[in-house]
């Protein structure tokens, strides 16, 4: 009896086994997709080397003998007033220059490529003048991307307007566009795997010629001994078979997996902030993208 038990839980763990990995193999074969939003828009980010003038910025807000950080509806206070020429009504953007705060190198030429895009900027949130007082304005928090806090950066406010988006038509063996190619940097919150309606940063920006509503293909070299995926250096091109067979391949000898797409929102010189609006499977820093 606790034999045929035994028998029984084993075949129950290799079925719920089998079917768990069919349906994550099905599950990761599945297109995801994402318009952009206004959210998406106006809480992007930047990567630039031209640094955003912090002359303005937020002193504080109310009610703060107990708040340091606030949100939608709050009132904060600006160190500009009707002396600088601020009115009633004006809008403004508050941004945040950010690090990441985890010194780790997920891939081999990741911080080069960071140092190169320049330094991040953070979308803080949108804010209305409501009270213009002779050195200070009292302004309205009207969007919030984060909590704003005492020395972000406020700056006037700028429409982007959504660029246009198209239905994918997702190849996922397409050929080289032949166009240039990059890197995914880093995402907007500094983690290593993306999926759809993730921000990602690419090491490609408007003196390379991108624009905003651009396309990136994202696509990954099958077999390469330096892969970026949480994997031990080689471990595809000896393991996965690559390496075993009569002949070596090498990675630009086999197809490449194309794993999604993404549009560009903001461009900085050197990098472009790109939503991932399509994705078969996860993506990792250290992938590469071609524009389409």
């Amino acid at each position: 009896m606790r034999k045929w038990i035994g028998y029984r839980f084993l075949n129950m763990g290799l079925s719920l086994g089998l079917g768990m990995a069919m349906a994550g193999s099905f599950a990761a074969a599945q297109e995801s997709h994402k318009a952009p939003t206004e959210a998406d828009v106006y809480c992007s980010g930047v990567a630039t080397d031209q640094a955003i003038p912090a002359d303005t910025y937020l002193i504080s807000g109310e009610n703060s003998s107990y708040k340091a950080m606030f949100g939608q509806r709050d009132n904060v206070y600006i160190n500009r007033g009707a002396e600088q020429g601020v009115k009633v009504g004006d809008e403004f953007e508050v941004v945040r220059p950010v690090h990441d705060v985890v010194k780790h190198k997920w891939f081999k030429w990741q911080p080069q490529l960071v140092r190169a895009m320049g330094t991040m900027y953070a979308d803080i949130g949108r804010v209305r003048v409501v009270i213009v007082q002779a050195k200070t304005s009292i302004a309205e928090v009207r969007l919030t991307c984060n909590s704003m806090q005492r020395g972000d950066i406020v700056r006037p406010f700028a429409v982007r307007p959504a660029p246009a988006y198209h239905d994918a038509k997702f190849d996922p063996f397409a050929s080289p566009s032949g166009k240039k190619t990059a890197m995914v940097v880093t995402t907007k919150n500094f983690g290593v795997a993306s999926g759809t309606g993730t921000v990602v940063f690419v090491n490609l920006g408007s003196s390379q010629g991108v624009q905003v509503g651009d396309y990136f293909r994202v696509f990954r070299y099958q077999g390469t001994r330096d892969e970026s995926a949480y994997q031990v250096r080689g471990t595809a091109y000896k393991v996965y078979g690559f390496g075993s067979t009569p002949i070596a391949y090498q990675w630009d000898n086999l197809p490449r997996q194309v794993l999604g797409e993404g549009i560009v929102l903001r461009t900085g010189p050197n990098s472009a902030t790109v939503l991932l609006t399509t994705t078969r499977q996860e993506i990792f820093n250290g992938d590469y993208v071609e524009l389409e």
